[in-house]
């Protein structure tokens, strides 16, 4: 009897040890982890992954750098990365961009982001705000309306091609006004061109144009979401200030790794990055660039970017843009 009853506590106990160990994390490899990104060095994105690294190196108790690497379109920053062991030593930030839209305006594109990269953690998204000059006629957006009815107004945006310029372009198909598009080679050349009269409106984002906003210098009439922004909530949306309804013009940032990152340590790392971003010095940081951190599932960086390519092929049926 106290013989089967010993053997009995000692397989629980082995049943009980082989259920922690296979619900245990996967550890981290060994080693600095490098995480490049595609946007400069003291951009919002730059800036938000070093807050995010800061946290990972604490709980992973080893190095977490991050590295810009700017420049091609993010061809710079995912070619550095895409041919790296799938250890999780190497990951890279990108955005909608170089995931949705890249693969569909460029003829030959260095890399291809469903083979050479797959997806860790959705790091956040931001909204689009339709932004004019504070000092300029358009007080409401029924006002910028009714001026695109009895005129042609001008767009601006940071290039063609990019999150901006067919977000703005599918705003334009919606509201079924033809508008002039004026692309800048600078984002904050397209906003003080914004702010002096130079072009009629842009989209931009609270990290993006917000300054100006609180600077006096610009207007936001509307944030093209389904609901308002937390920071800035006394901006209405397109369909509470007489806009299109439905539409949404939102940005995101997603981290990555090479092709053939186990999937232990893909989903280690979405924890471990999901927790940070739910940590509420964080979501106090991320909100003072207007971002709203989306901690989730891999799939939905997945969906996303599916989503997104699909919705921005539609825009560039119109628009025809290709690069070569």
């Amino acid at each position: 009897m106290h013989r089967r009853t010993a053997l009995s506590i000692a397989a629980l106990a082995c049943l009980a040890a082989g259920t922690a160990w296979a619900q245990a994390p996967a550890p981290m490899p060994k080693g600095n982890v490098r995480i490049t990104t595609v946007f400069p060095a003291g951009s919002g994105p730059d800036a938000v992954m070093r807050i995010v690294a800061e946290k990972l190196q604490a709980k992973w108790g080893q190095p977490v750098l991050v590295d810009p690497k700017p420049g091609g379109s993010g061809v710079l920053g995912i070619n550095a990365v895409k041919g790296t062991a799938p250890s999780g030593n190497d990951l890279v930030v990108v955005d909608v961009g170089n995931l949705s839209i890249n693969p569909l305006i460029f003829k030959k594109l260095a890399y291809d982001p469903d083979k050479d990269l797959v997806p860790v953690a959705l790091i956040y998204k931001t909204a689009f705000f339709v932004a004019v000059a504070a000092d300029g006629p358009y007080k409401t957006l029924k006002d910028l309306l009714d001026a695109a009815k009895a005129k042609q107004l001008s767009y601006g945006t940071n290039g063609a091609g990019g999150p901006l310029h067919l977000s703005s372009a599918q705003f334009e198909s919606a509201v079924g006004n033809e508008m002039l598009h004026v692309p800048f080679k600078e984002v904050s050349q397209l906003y003080v061109a914004v702010s002096t009269g130079e072009v009629n409106w842009a989209f931009g984002s609270i990290g993006s144009a917000g300054a100006l906003v609180r600077a006096g210098k610009l207007r936001f009439l509307a944030v093209a979401d389904r609901k308002r922004s937390a920071v800035m909530p006394d901006v209405p949306t397109l369909e509470e200030a007489g806009g299109p309804k439905a539409l949404d013009a939102l940005t995101w940032v997603a981290l990555m790794a090479p092709a053939g990152l186990p999937g232990s340590v893909a989903a280690e790392i979405n924890r471990a990055v999901n927790d940070v971003l739910g940590q509420p010095d964080v979501k106090e940081k991320l909100a003072a660039f207007g971002f709203v951190p989306s901690p989730g599932p891999l799939q939905q960086v997945v969906d996303l970017t599916q989503g997104d390519r699909a919705r921005y092929a539609k825009v560039l049926e119109r628009v025809k843009v290709l690069i070569d």
